[in-house]
C-alpha cells in the first residue's frame, strides 16, 4: 500500500484530521524518499508539530539529546528540524557532513539577546571565573565560553565548571530563569546575563493557579526557562526530555505541560492514559519549519549551514566539554 493510500499513522491520528492528512501524505512520501537518495536523517526537536516529529523524523528529542546525536550520526545530511542554533550544533559537531535548516529565518529570542562582544564584556568584569553558555546561543558566543549546557545537565555542568577551576561562582548565559532556577539546586554562586525566552517568560503563577482551580488534580510541570516563581508554583520542572519522562513514569491522569505547545501532542500518543490540558505558548521560531520547508531542503540541499573555521574550534571545544562531562 503506498502512502498516499495509506491511513493516518497511529501516533499523528489524534492530531491529524483525515482531510489535513490528504495534504500532507504526498509531502512525507517525498521525504522518506529523498531521505534515502541523499543518505540524509531528519533530526526534530520537542517542540516541532506531530507531522514533523512523528511523520519523518527519525531522532527526536530536547537539545542535550539532538547534540549527543548529532556527534554520532553516520549519514551524509542532516537537517534539523529546530532553530538555527541547533544546526549550528549539529555542524560544529558533524564539520565534514551537510547540515541543513530548512529555514535559517528560524531564530531564537534567547539566542539573539547576547553577543561574543558581551561575553568578552562579562569575562572582564569577572576574572576568572568560568563561563557557561546555554546552548540556546550563536557559535560566536559559544566561540567565547568555556562549557555549553543544556536544561537537562545545567546544574551538572555548573558544579563541574566550577569544581575544575577551583572557584566557587560562575557566570551563566543567557537565560535568566535557567540561571536562577538552577541556582536554586546548588550552593555555586551564578552570575547571569539578562535574556529570557519569549516563549516561557510569559508564564505566570497566576496561570498555574487558574490551571489548578479549572483542574482537579492536575500535574503540573514547568520547564525551567520559566520565572522562578512559575517553576515553584510546578509539581516537577525539567528539560523536555525530563518532562516526557515523568509522564511516562508517572502516568498522571492530567498533566499541564508549561512549555512550547507541541510538546503535549507529540508525547500524547505514548501516553494515552493522561489527558494534557493546555495553557501553552508557541514558538514562532519552531513554527517556521514545515513538511514544505524540509522536502524543499532535501530537494535543494539548501539551507547549508556554514560556520567560519576561526569560530568553529573553540565553538565545538565548548560543546565537547559539555559532552564529556558523564
Amino acid at each position: 500500500m503506498t502512502l498516499a493510500a495509506a491511513p493516518i499513522p497511529a501516533p499523528l491520528a489524534a492530531h491529524v484530521p483525515p482531510a489535513e492528512w490528504a495534504l500532507m501524505q504526498e509531502d512525507i512520501a517525498a521525504i522518506r524518499d529523498l531521505k534515502q537518495a541523499r543518505d540524509a536523517i531528519i533530526l526534530a526537536h520537542n517542540y516541532q508539530t506531530p507531522d514533523i516529529y512523528h511523520g519523518v523524523a527519525d531522532i527526536v528529542g530536547d537539545s542535550l539529546a539532538l547534540a549527543r546525536e548529532a556527534m554520532s550520526a553516520r549519514a551524509s545530511v542532516i537537517v534539523v528540524a529546530g532553530v538555527h542554533f541547533m544546526a549550528e550544533t549539529a555542524k560544529l559537531l558533524n564539520p565534514d557532513k551537510t547540515v541543513l535548516i530548512p529555514d535559517s529565518r528560524a531564530g531564537c529570542s534567547l539566542a539573539e539577546s547576547i553577543t561574543a562582544a558581551d561575553v568578552r564584556s562579562l569575562r572582564a568584569r569577572h576574572p576568572g571565573l568560568p563561563v557557561i553558555a546555554y546552548v540556546n546561543t550563536s557559535a560566536a558566543v559559544k566561540a567565547e565560553v568555556d562549557y555549553c549546557c543544556t536544561s537537562a545537565n545545567a546544574r551538572k555542568v555548573v558544579e563541574h565548571a566550577a569544581r575544575a577551576a577551583g572557584t566557587d561562582a560562575v557566570i551563566m548565559l543567557p537565560d535568566r530563569f535557567l540561571a536562577a532556577n538552577t541556582a536554586r539546586e546548588t550552593a555555586i554562586r551564578i552570575i547571569a546575563w539578562d535574556g529570557a525566552c519569549e516563549v516561557h517568560e510569559r508564564f505566570t503563577a497566576a496561570d498555574i493557579a487558574q490551571v489548578r482551580r479549572q483542574h482537579d488534580g492536575v500535574a503540573v510541570l514547568a520547564h525551567p526557562e520559566c520565572p522562578e516563581e512559575v517553576v515553584a508554583a510546578a509539581d516537577f520542572a525539567g528539560s523536555t526530555a525530563a518532562l516526557a519522562d515523568y509522564i511516562a513514569r508517572h502516568r498522571p491522569a492530567r498533566a499541564a505541560l508549561i512549555t512550547e505547545c507541541s510538546m503535549a501532542d507529540n508525547i500524547a500518543a505514548a501516553s494515552p492514559g493522561t489527558t494534557f490540558v493546555k495553557p501553552c505558548n508557541l514558538c514562532p521560531h519552531m513554527k517556521r519549519i514545515t513538511l514544505a520547508g524540509i522536502r524543499r531542503a532535501l530537494e535543494t540541499m539548501t539551507e547549508p549551514v556554514t560556520i567560519a573555521p576561526a569560530l568553529a574550534a573553540p565553538a565545538r571545544a565548548a560543546v565537547e566539554r559539555m559532552l564529556a562531562i558523564p
